[in-house]
C-alpha cells in the first residue's frame, strides 16, 4: 500500500509540476524551406537555371527543403536492446515527410514523361526514362549499423515522376550498400496551404539482427522545368500573391522501428519564405 501510494504522489507531483510521468521525448527537428531556380540539367548537382524561375510571383519555381534531426530515443529497450548493448545513440528512423505548400501554389505533373514502378523494384536497371527526373540529386546523412557498431553515412535523393506521383530514389554506396525508394506524391490540403509533398520512407537496414538506419540532415529540391517551342512548363508554380511576411510552410515528420503507424512519434515544424522582391 505504502509502495502504491508513492507511486501516485509521483504520478500526481509530475501533473502538477507539468512533467510527463513517462518518456516521452521526441527528435529535435530544425527545418528551412526556399522557393528557388529550377535547374536545367536535374542529373547534376549544380549547373545554370532556367532564366525567370524562382522566387517570383506567379512564375517557374523548385522548393528546397532542409532539415536536421537529432534525438537519442534510438534504438531501445522496446526494440530488444538492453543495458550493456548500443543504446539510444540517436533519433528514431524517419517514415514519413509532409511539406505543406502555400494557398496558390499550382502544380502539373500532367506534360512530364514517367518511370515505371518496376524501374524502382529492379534498383533502376535499366535506368528511368530522359525527362522523367522531379528533381536534381539531393543528399541525407545519418547512421546506419554493423551489430553494434555505429558509422556515418551519406546517400543520393533524387525524385522521379511515377503513375503513383512522386517517387524518391535513395542511394548510399559507402560502407553500406544501400538502393531503397520512397513513395509519394502530391496530394490537397487547406487553410494557408493548398497543396502537400508527401513521401514515405522504407525501414533501411544494413545486417539482420542491427538496428535500422537514422537519418540526421536531408537536403533535397523538388521541381522540374521542360521547354515547348518558346514556352516553359513547370511542374511547380509559385502563387501570384504572396502573403505579408513571407509564404508559409509547415513540416510534419513521423518517426519510428516499428511497422504499426500507432507507435511513431509525429513532429511539426513551421517556416515561411520571403515574398518575391518588387
Amino acid at each position: 500500500m505504502m509502495r502504491r501510494a508513492s507511486i501516485c504522489l509521483a504520478l500526481l507531483g509530475a501533473a502538477v509540476l507539468g512533467l510527463p510521468a513517462a518518456a516521452s521525448a521526441v527528435p529535435t527537428v530544425t527545418f528551412k524551406a526556399k522557393v528557388v531556380p529550377v535547374p536545367k540539367n536535374l542529373k547534376a548537382k549544380k549547373g545554370p537555371s532556367w532564366p525567370g524561375t524562382g522566387n517570383l510571383l506567379g512564375k517557374p519555381a523548385a522548393v528546397e527543403g532542409t532539415f536536421t534531426i537529432k534525438g537519442t530515443e534510438y534504438p531501445a529497450a522496446s526494440e530488444g536492446w538492453t543495458a550493456g548493448t548500443l543504446l539510444n545513440v540517436g533519433p528514431p528512423p524517419l517514415r514519413r515527410v509532409e511539406v505543406y505548400l502555400p494557398k496558390g501554389t499550382k502544380i502539373n505533373a500532367k506534360p512530364f514523361k514517367t518511370c515505371p514502378q518496376s524501374k524502382f523494384e529492379n534498383h533502376l536497371e535499366p535506368p528511368c526514362p530522359k525527362g522523367s527526373e522531379a528533381s536534381p540529386p539531393g543528399e541525407a546523412g545519418g547512421k546506419v549499423f554493423f551489430g553494434e557498431s555505429e558509422v556515418q553515412e551519406k546517400v543520393l535523393v533524387q525524385a522521379y515522376f511515377t503513375s503513383r506521383g512522386l517517387t524518391f530514389w535513395i542511394e548510399g554506396k559507402s560502407p553500406a550498400s544501400i538502393e531503397q525508394y520512397a513513395t509519394g506524391g502530391i496530394k490537397g490540403a487547406s487553410g494557408p496551404f493548398s497543396k502537400k509533398l508527401e513521401s514515405n520512407v522504407p525501414l533501411i537496414s544494413t545486417v539482420t539482427g542491427a538496428p535500422y538506419a537514422m537519418a540526421e540532415q536531408i537536403k533535397v529540391t523538388v521541381g522540374a522545368v521542360m521547354k515547348k517551342g518558346s514556352k516553359l512548363i513547370s511542374y511547380g508554380t509559385v502563387p501570384t500573391t504572396c502573403p505579408k511576411g513571407g509564404f508559409p510552410v509547415r513540416a510534419e515528420l513521423w518517426f519510428g522501428g516499428g511497422e504499426s503507424e500507432s507507435g511513431w512519434q509525429k513532429v511539426v515544424k513551421t517556416s515561411k519564405t520571403p515574398c518575391p522582391k518588387k
